[in-house]
This record gives structure tokens, C-alpha cells and sequence, in this order.
């Protein structure tokens, strides 16, 4: 078992049960604990190195318990600590080897060059330019561009929220299929008119004096985003007549 990098066993992906997995078992597994993945997402980990299930003679795919924790811990480093895949790859590369292997973050740039240092526990939720750029594996080009289409936008402070890496993970990926930035501007449309949707609901909840009423209109707007997501994905579902495992 994979173990965190304080030593302890983690919490986290509990497999059905020790049988080899299909690729859709294995989305439904990870889904618990990550809503937005995908099999295009789990076979760009199997392109990248991150995991290794075996194959049938006639090519499926079968996963064991063991490759779904990996996946999970793979999956919960990207999220919790915006780390590129070649240093996941190399970390837990390192632990399955019995090697003390610290967690490494990316850090800011040093004398024109970006240093790895290791962390006790997640990131903080914003991060620099050039963490976005290695977290998502991303040039500076690229990233002018989505910033363009209004698909990424700093903060204020230059900073990015780190669902950034999210966003900008999500892009490249759909670029793979021919999907350029600009085709998806539409549904950075339709995810801000969702969005003035949520706040139109929770508006008068968060300017009430009283901070309980405040914090139960933060998770209100987390319930109402939750529930606007399913919906959209049911929508496109049903009008491209597809169905997800």
C-alpha cells in the first residue's frame, strides 16, 4: 500500500475487491472521490507512465487493486499539490521502491530557474505563474492564449486560483481531440451565466449581518454549483444520445 508522505497509511481509493477491473469499474471507483474524471483521463496517465494495468489478448484494459490506488494517489497529488506528472511519476516511482521520498511542490523561480522543494501538506489555493505553467505542463504561449478566450484569468495580484491547474489540465486534454481554445468559449459562456445563476440565489444570503446565515450561503452556492454540474453533463449527455459508464 502507497503510503503519505508523513509515513501513515493515507485514506483514499478503496477497490471493489482484489479481481482485475475494467476501465469503466475503475472510473466509477475514482468517481467517490473525483467527480470530473474521465477515461481519456485515466488512459493519458497509462500514456504517461503513471500506471501500467495489464491487457487481455484482445486488448481490454484490466485494472488491479493495486493500479487504482496509484491512480488515486496520482490524482490526489495533482489536485492537493499542482505537481507536473513527471515528478508524481518519479515520487511514487520512489516509494514503491522503498526510498524515503519527501513530497515535492513546485516552488517559485530561483535565479531564472524553477527548484522543487519538499512540504509537509497541501498548497495553499493560489498559485504563481510559472507553478500553473509546470502544474499543467503548459507553455507560455498556450496559456497566453487561453487567457485570451477568457478561459484562465489571473487574480489581482497576478496570482491564479488553483483550479486554474484544473481548467488549464482540462483544455490541453480536449486539445488532443482537435478542440481548440477558441470552441471553447461557448462554454466558458454557459458556465458564467450558470454561475450568475448560483449568486442570484445566494446573493441575499451572503450580505446577511449574521455570520451563521453567511456561512450557509458559502455551502448553499457549493450545493447549487454541485447540482448545475450534473445537470449540464445529463444535458449533453442526452443531446449527443451517449450515456457515461
Amino acid at each position: 500500500m502507497l503510503k503519505t508522505p508523513s509515513g501513515g497509511a493515507r485514506h483514499g481509493i478503496a477497490a471493489p475487491d482484489s479481481r482485475l477491473m475494467s476501465i469503466g469499474t475503475v472510473l466509477n471507483v475514482l468517481r467517490d472521490e473525483f467527480p470530473d474524471i474521465t477515461i481519456s483521463k485515466i488512459r493519458f496517465l497509462e500514456s504517461e507512465g503513471l500506471v501500467e494495468p495489464q491487457r487481455t489478448p484482445s486488448g481490454y484494459r484490466k485494472f488491479s487493486a493495486q493500479d487504482v490506488e496509484r491512480l488515486g494517489h496520482v490524482l490526489r497529488m495533482q489536485r492537493d499539490h499542482y505537481l507536473p506528472l513527471k515528478v508524481i511519476r518519479e515520487h511514487l516511482d520512489a516509494m514503491e521502491r522503498g526510498e524515503a521520498a519527501p513530497l515535492p511542490t513546485v516552488c517559485r523561480q530561483r535565479d531564472g530557474e524553477t527548484v522543487l522543494e519538499p512540504v509537509e501538506g497541501p498548497t495553499a489555493a493560489r498559485i504563481g505563474r510559472a507553478e500553473l505553467l509546470a502544474a499543467a505542463e503548459i507553455g507560455e504561449q498556450e496559456l497566453e492564449e487561453w487567457e485570451s478566450y477568457g478561459l484562465i484569468a489571473p487574480l489581482p495580484d497576478g496570482a491564479y486560483d488553483a483550479e486554474a491547474v484544473t481548467v488549464a489540465s482540462l483544455v490541453a486534454e480536449l486539445g488532443r481531440f482537435g478542440i481548440e481554445p477558441r470552441h471553447l468559449r461557448v462554454m466558458k459562456a454557459a458556465a458564467d451565466r450558470e454561475a450568475g445563476l448560483v449568486d442570484q440565489v445566494v446573493a441575499p444570503l451572503r450580505r446577511h449581518r449574521n455570520p451563521q446565515t453567511r456561512a450557509h450561503a458559502e455551502a448553499r452556492a457549493k450545493e447549487l454549483a454541485g447540482l448545475t454540474v450534473k445537470l449540464h453533463a445529463a444535458l449533453v449527455q442526452t443531446a449527443l444520445g451517449v450515456r457515461l459508464p
